[in-house]
């Protein structure tokens, strides 16, 4: 009868240098590890798996040396008479242990030298453990550390709103002392240009403003009328009632016209008690028809009336000589008031 021997090898791995195997992939893989201390971790770790690759081959060879004893035992036995068993199992059987005994022994210092690598990967681990705890402690220091600088910062930016809002204090302040000085010089520009009488143009800046209506009035629709005019006996109210009567009549007179025209006409004190006016865009009878009225209004206050000539703006016209026409209509109007 033939016996057949059959030696089934089954590598146990150790549980531990399985995680720490799989650990470390792990790491290797996604890079973790500080400069020199993870070569000095990846060098232990190349060492403990070549600790377990030769034990591994070891073990391996151990393996097919039984297998190898195994096979020559039934090779024996299958090639012996089946009257001979006792025969075949004197002269080989004595073979088979000792190769097994030095088996045994090889797996033996296979699982140690395993044991030492499983020992290792924890000795490893150990090292990643206490490096993951110093950089957690190094991270808690720097957050520390930028909570102050965040802090700082705050508190240099509150300055800085503080210096900030001193600033717009000291602007507004400003702008509202520039706001009286532009108020003091136009009082001061207006009293330059101003008469300070009746508050018409002197004539000079009211020859400026005359002119600048009529350039206005040709980009428009080029009509532009020039009124002359003259209180009429203001020479026998000076006379009869003293200067300051005078006076209130020129003043009354101004106030009369700025309340009949519009106010960005043009209103100059052109001699004593003459007054020239400008009026753009309006016809030549409706302005003859507006100072028709102040006349009647001038007339009804003070007692005085007025003589007033009109001329239109000619396409070839210059300021010296529609005032020059105006003029001259006044003449002719004061001579049939005479008459």
């Amino acid at each position: 009868m033939a016996l057949a021997i059959v030696n089934v090898h089954t590598t146990v791995w150790h549980p531990a240098g399985r995680r720490m195997r799989a650990w470390w992939r792990l790491m290797n893989h996604i890079g973790i590890g500080r400069p020199g201390e993870g070569g000095i971790a990846r060098a232990a770790d190349q060492r403990v798996i070549d600790a377990e690759q030769s034990a591994a081959a070891t073990d391996q060879t151990a393996s097919d040396a039984g297998r190898t004893v195994a096979e020559r035992e039934a090779d024996t036995a299958s090639d012996q008479p089946a009257a001979e068993p006792d025969q075949v199992s004197t002269t080989s059987r004595p073979g088979t242990r000792l190769t097994r005994a030095a088996t045994s022994r090889s797996r033996s210092e296979t699982a140690a030298r395993r044991d030492a690598a499983a020992i290792a990967r924890d000795e490893t681990a150990r090292r990643k453990d206490a490096r993951a705890q110093e950089s957690d402690s190094s991270i808690a220091a720097s957050d520390a550390s930028m909570s102050e600088k965040v802090e700082g910062i705050r508190a240099r930016a509150a300055a800085s709103r503080g210096r900030a809002a001193a600033d717009r204090e000291m602007a507004a302040q400003d702008r509202s002392e520039a706001a009286d000085e532009r108020s003091s010089l136009e009082a001061a520009l207006n009293s330059a240009h101003l008469d300070d009488l009746t508050g018409a143009f002197h004539r000079g800046i009211g020859t400026v403003a005359l002119a600048r209506e009529i350039d206005r009035a040709r980009r428009a629709d080029g009509r532009f009328v020039i009124a002359f005019v003259d209180i009429d006996g203001m020479k026998q109210v000076n006379d009869r009632d003293g200067h300051a009567a005078g006076d209130h009549v020129l003043k009354t007179l101004v106030w009369t016209m700025r309340s009949n025209l519009r106010s960005f006409d043009p209103i100059v004190r052109y001699g004593g008690d003459e007054f020239v006016c400008g009026i753009g865009g309006i016809d030549l009878a409706e302005v003859e028809r507006r100072f028709d009225a102040i006349g009647r209004a001038l007339q009804g206050d003070v007692g005085v009336g007025i003589s007033v000539g009109l001329a239109g703006l000619e396409p070839d016209d210059t300021l010296e000589r529609l005032t020059a026409r105006a003029d001259a209509a006044l003449l002719e109007a004061k001579k049939r008031r005479s008459e």
